[in-house]
């Protein structure tokens, strides 16, 4: 009996299939498409508002289902975040809302870890979105303002208030 040794293809279009699905897949960058801003205790209003523009078809819900309060995190945005905020100081209470002029529009903020997030959806009966929460560490957050539905473009404002 003759012994046969089965032969590998490596011709076929799997592998490639392969690598195209690893680098297909989203990688959260850390630079912002909108820059970056730092605040520090008793900042001026100018300092905590920045401006962008939505877009993109990256569902937010990849990075987290649900925020830390088990809100539900939607929207579509670019996979990279729009701004990223670096806190200097602790502040026990922040509002973060976007204006672009009635929009549907969402927020998810990831920061100071990976896994502290907060989603943002509609304020009272406006479509805008926005987040207003205790105990915001000193450290880095990113921010990825977004859209009920992909792809949408609108110019915003977003504004952090400290309370």
């Amino acid at each position: 009996m003759k012994y046969c040794r089965p032969r590998l293809n490596f011709s076929g279009g799997w592998l490639l299939a392969i690598l195209a699905a690893i680098t297909a897949l989203p990688v959260i960058a850390e630079t912002a498409n909108f820059g970056t801003f730092t605040l520090s205790t008793n900042f001026n209003p100018g300092q905590g508002t920045v401006q962008g523009f939505t877009g993109g078809s990256y569902s937010l819900s990849a990075i987290s289902n649900r925020d830390r309060d088990q809100k539900v995190c939607i929207g579509f945005a670019d996979p990279n975040p729009d701004h990223i905020m670096v806190l200097e100081k602790d502040f026990p209470q922040m509002t973060i809302q976007v204006d672009s002029k009635g929009n549907d529009t969402t927020l998810l903020i990831q920061g100071p870890d990976k896994t502290t997030i907060r989603c943002g959806d509609d304020t009272g009966k406006s479509k805008d979105a926005s987040v207003s929460d205790r105990n915001w560490k000193t450290g880095k957050y990113l921010i990825w303002v977004g859209t009920f539905n992909p792809g949408a473009k609108h110019d915003y404002t977003l504004k952090v208030e400290q309370q």
